[in-house]
């Protein structure tokens, strides 16, 4: 059984697979540059670290990761 975030990260990226958009209805998407595995989100002075997993759909492969703090899903495509 799935977390609710993975749910939220795969629909995310199904989407992003699918049309190219990194966009979703219910929380903030990011897309990052190519090949990132992690991010640094920062808030105020304190950076908070995101880290990303693989997800595979279609042949394609992005790497994506979830902050809940922020609502918002991070992605990275590979070249």
């Amino acid at each position: 059984m799935y977390s609710e975030e993975k749910k939220i990260i795969i629909r995310v990226v199904e989407n992003f697979i699918r049309t190219g958009a990194a966009t979703d209805e219910q929380v903030a998407v990011t897309k990052l540059p190519p090949g990132k595995t992690s991010y640094v989100e920062q808030s105020g002075e304190y950076g908070r670290s995101i880290m990303f997993d693989e997800y595979r759909v279609g042949g394609r492969v992005v790497w994506a990761g979830f902050s809940a703090r922020s609502q918002t899903v991070y992605l990275s495509p590979t070249s």
